[in-house]
């Protein structure tokens, strides 16, 4: 059964067609118009009531949350090759830093760009410098679980690489470094060829 993700290339789903190409599993893109508003049409909050992409759908199962997806497709489809064993002791590592990505680095970075005002001590994020040196410490191999690749660097990796893209993340030689690691990858290289070209065939422009 095919997988479907709905999908807009101007979106988080951009990243969900990356885990895809690395899971290497058949799916299939749905469109969908969010500058129209479709993605909060009833039709699609019954299966996403946030109303946000990506929305994932695997036989009866809807996932959606970027992460999540990520955990789920490795899990499925890729245990042991895009995620360690229930029973290998990396695996709270990669638990640790694909989780960091939304629940860290992208509120960290918001409260920084918009001077939220917050005591550290009560934010889950912590302070924004300590974030850094954290994602700087996680990296003393090619990738977060040292020379193999991972669901957790589409997750944290995509992130950064990303916020470097849009000048979001000041530049840095450690971060610099693992975002062309991850560059070089023909998966990553696929995925953003298909989101260039459905950008370009639906006629959108950053």
């Amino acid at each position: 059964m095919t997988i479907t993700l709905y999908h807009h290339p101007f979106s988080r789903a951009a990243g969900t067609v990356w885990m895809l190409e690395e899971v290497g599993q058949p799916y299939e893109l749905k469109f969908v118009d969010i500058l129209a508003g479709e993605q909060k049409q009833p039709e699609f909050l019954a299966l996403n009531p946030m109303g946000k992409l990506p929305t994932l759908v695997d036989g009866d199962t809807v996932v959606t949350e970027a992460a999540a997806i990520g955990l789920y497709l490795a899990d499925r489809y890729a245990l042991g090759r895009l995620a360690p064993p229930l029973d290998d002791p990396r695996r709270g590592t990669y638990l640790r830093w694909s989780f960091f990505a939304p629940s860290v680095v992208e509120p960290g970075l918001m409260a920084k760009l918009e001077g939220w005002k917050y005591r550290e001590g009560a934010a889950g994020w912590g302070a924004y410098d300590a974030m850094l040196s954290a994602i700087k410490s996680s990296l003393r191999g090619d990738y977060l679980l040292g020379d193999q690749f991972s669901m957790a660097d589409i997750i944290l990796g995509g992130t950064i690489r990303y916020m470097l893209m849009v000048k979001l993340l000041e530049s840095d030689p450690v971060f610099e470094a693992y975002a062309e690691r991850l560059s070089a990858r023909p998966a990553l290289q696929r995925a953003d060829a298909r989101n260039a070209e459905i950008a370009q065939q639906r006629g959108l422009k950053t």
